[in-house]
């Protein structure tokens, strides 16, 4: 965050010189690419700076201080997440070494990889599964926005996939019930084996993985938001007024979606 947002508007000035609408400017520049949760938390990280700052002597005041109802609120969401790589690498190293039946552990490390909607996963059919492409292929009417969508399949993805299935392939569902394979999983499975793994409900839901994969790929990764937001089917305008596009940085998206996929591999082994 310093080095992508700050420091290249910031580091050259005396810290105290800078004021509060120089802080402000800042922070907005953050603010209208639609990271709003990054803004804020730049906001924090600035106050960090500033109040250093005044107990060494080099500044008087915290001037982000004056910005408290400044800047747009996030959407508040109920759905809990980890956000913080030294939290999210246990978490992935505890799923890949999760044993229940295959069907459940397959949509557990494919809920973090391809982090899509809980329901999108767990209604997926193997025909929307195209492994030609490698990715996945959701019709509008599945979708929250009721626009078509694409999941680029990073190589870990389409190896979970595949050894899949082996076990379900012959049925209409890649997740089937285990009650049934003429339904999908129960929306409690993936939940299920979170509890299992010791994580609470005010830890991380499945659909907090999408959360984490924003709030990551924005702030550490460094993608730009417009390919997260596609990613994440959000039904959003660019700059231009143009609708969501299901093709939309496709490509971009694909190496994005290797890349997470690789990050995650590294923090479960590191």
């Amino acid at each position: 965050m310093l080095k992508k947002d700050l420091v290249p508007y910031l580091g050259n000035r005396s810290i105290a010189d800078i004021n509060t609408p120089e802080v402000l400017k800042v922070l907005r520049k953050i603010e209208t690419r639609g990271a709003i949760e990054t803004a804020h938390r730049a906001k924090r990280l600035l106050g960090q700076v500033f109040r250093y700052a005044i107990v060494t002597g080099r500044a008087e005041r915290d001037p982000s201080a004056d910005l408290k109802d400044a800047l747009a609120q996030p959407t508040k969401t109920h759905f809990k997440s980890i956000t913080e790589p030294a939290e999210v690498g246990p978490l992935i190293a505890a799923i890949n070494s999760y044993q229940a039946t295959p069907v459940v552990m397959a949509a557990l490390r494919l809920t973090p990889l391809l982090f899509c909607r809980p329901g999108e996963l767990r209604h997926l059919e193997w025909k929307e599964v195209n492994f030609d492409e490698a990715r996945i292929e959701l019709p509008a009417m599945k979708m929250k926005t009721k626009e078509p969508h694409i999941i680029p399949l990073a190589t870990q993805a389409i190896e979970i996939f595949k050894e899949l299935q082996l076990i379900t392939g012959s049925g209409k569902f890649v997740f089937p019930s285990a009650r049934g394979s003429s339904r999908p999983l129960s929306e409690n499975g993936v939940r299920t084996a979170l509890r299992t793994l010791g994580y609470t409900n005010e830890q991380i839901s499945p659909h907090g993985f999408r959360a984490m994969a924003r709030t990551i790929l924005d702030e550490i990764l460094n993608f730009p938001v417009d390919w997260i937001e596609h990613q994440l089917a959000h039904s959003v305008k660019d700059a231009n007024g143009r609708a969501y596009n299901r093709t939309k940085h496709l490509e971009q998206r694909r190496g994005m979606m290797q890349k997470w996929a690789d990050y995650l591999d590294e923090l479960a082994s590191s």
